[in-house]
């Protein structure tokens, strides 16, 4: 029966549709944050939607590989897949198409991406990026570039409060490496670790137990949590990445000092391809991440660090953005009087027949003003 047929603008879980105005003050966004990015020499580039799968999933890509929907081509009669993350296709394009291109290499992007599945904290699978990728140099320099050019696009849409949250995902697997447990109490041991459950980490920790609470108890402000780890008992690889994290900090602070920086020693989270510092972003009193990213080997062995904002969470976090005034036009208004309107900021919306009176057509519109004999008008709300 019909009435037995999902409703039309039924759409599958984690996927929605965005109307207006939010779309359109969705791209109005991403555009200021791609206008700063270029601003800094970051350059655009538009990988395609699909790839085929096996490079798609080549190199870090291989890391998203639980997250990306799978399709056949019947074109080609090869699989395809749809991008989970937009970085290893910009880490393809930098090690292939611009593969002569000199370095270091700033790109940037924005774009959509579909997962298999969103999580609690964001149940959305389309997700909207906007980032920006520096490939050929393993510097605090360019980590730091990084982030003061985010703090620089945050600030460009409103969002002056926000923090930067280091973190060293290659720490604990490190610390790993050199410890007696078993293989079993590596997986409790992780899994109470991503928890943040020092009981549990106490019981499974072994002769790591006391530095990895230590380092759990010591996340927050940079300085902090940068003594614990320099007073810490650390093997080599460890110590080197702890260094580097000072490094990043400093080089920060060395141009921007009041920009808020924390970090989380023991944090882990974060796609698999990252190897050395990781950044998460976050908006003052609000735990929803608005961008990520960090170090990663771009191709075999060339260095390269990116970091991706999610336009969604940037504008639930961001003052509201002023809708653009809309004006409504009656039948025979001369273009240029039109242009003028369009340049001086309003949409303008032109009358297609006579047969309503202006200003009530106007209002049924939705617009905010219509051109009456004297000029501009604006609409007085419907009481």
């Amino acid at each position: 029966m019909i009435d037995d047929l999902p409703h039309p603008a039924l759409l599958p879980a984690g996927l929605r549709d965005l109307l207006p105005p939010e779309a359109e003050t969705e791209a109005a966004a991403i555009e200021t944050l791609m206008e700063v990015f270029a601003s800094h020499g970051y350059q655009r580039v538009k990988p395609p939607l699909l790839e085929f799968e096996d490079s798609l999933l080549s190199g870090s890509g291989a890391a998203v590989a639980e997250q990306t929907f799978r399709l056949m081509d019947p074109d080609s009669q090869r699989m395809m897949g749809v991008r989970a993350d937009t970085t290893p296709q910009v880490a393809r394009i930098a090690t292939t198409r611009l593969a002569a291109a000199p370095r270091p290499l700033r790109l940037s992007y924005s774009g959509q991406c579909l997962r298999v599945r969103g999580n609690q904290l964001l149940p959305a699978r389309q997700v909207a990026q906007a980032g920006i990728e520096l490939i050929g140099s393993d510097s605090a320099a360019a980590d730091a570039e990084l982030i003061l050019v985010a703090a620089e696009a945050l600030a460009a849409i409103g969002l002056t409060r926000v923090s930067f949250d280091l973190t060293l995902p290659p720490l604990v697997p490190a610390l790993l490496e050199h410890s007696s447990l078993t293989a079993a109490s590596r997986r409790a041991l992780t899994h109470a670790l991503d928890r943040k459950d020092a009981a549990a980490v106490r019981q499974h920790g072994g002769d790591l137990a006391d530095l990895l609470i230590e380092l759990l108890l010591a996340a927050g402000a940079a300085d902090g949590a940068l003594a614990a780890l320099e007073s810490a008992p650390l093997p080599p690889e460890a110590r080197l990445l702890s260094a580097r994290l000072a490094d990043d900090v400093a080089a920060v602070r060395a141009q921007a000092p009041d920009l808020k920086l924390t970090v989380d020693p023991i944090e882990f989270r974060g796609f698999r391809y990252h190897t050395g510092v990781c950044i998460t972003v976050y908006a003052a009193g609000r735990h929803e991440e608005l961008g990520r990213g960090g170090r990663y080997v771009c191709g075999d062995t060339e260095p390269a660090t990116g970091l991706t904002l999610y336009p969604d969470a940037l504008l639930r976090a961001a003052p509201a953005r002023k809708v653009r005034n809309r004006v409504y036009l009656p039948a025979g208004t001369a273009r240029a009087t039109a242009e003028a309107l369009r340049r001086d900021g309003f949409a303008t919306l032109a009358a297609l027949s006579r047969e309503v009176p202006d200003e009530t057509e106007a209002r049924r519109l939705g617009c905010t003003h219509w051109l009456s004999p004297s000029g501009v008008t604006p609409i007085a709300p419907k009481q």
